[in-house]
């Protein structure tokens, strides 16, 4: 098989990490029961994740110029860092990260396809 083309414009890899430092890494499915538009924010999308717990979390989201109508989010499973430290932003307390991949110019959330149900680990 021929190699694969490789990309001019790819930032480079990070350092290796080693698979004990990966595993403290928590990646739970999240069920996004509401996202919406930041009041304020240029860049922000505020989701409302279902991890669970018995509780929905908040997350805020540097995807607003990708998701214009974010309702297209809702009531699908995304992939969350669950055991990410919260972070108090301007607009409120974040409480993970939800993973995406893209460049400048488009960025898509990771999803699920199938049945899967909320905090299932992501391995």
């Amino acid at each position: 098989m021929p190699n694969a083309a490789a990309r001019d414009d790819l930032k480079a890899l990070e350092p290796e990490i080693s698979f004990d430092d990966f595993v403290k890494v928590d990646l739970r499915a999240g069920l996004v029961k509401d996202a919406s538009l930041v009041e304020g924010a240029k860049k922000l999308l505020k989701l409302t994740v279902d991890l669970g717990e018995g509780r929905y979390r908040t997350i805020f989201a540097g995807i607003r110029a990708f998701y214009p109508d974010p309702s297209v989010l809702v009531d699908r499973f995304v992939i969350v860092v669950a055991n990410l430290k919260p972070r108090q932003m301007k607009f409120g307390l974040s409480e993970g990260m939800v993973l995406a991949g893209g460049d400048d110019n488009n960025v898509l959330i990771a999803t699920f396809d199938g049945q899967l149900k909320p905090g299932d680990p992501v391995t």
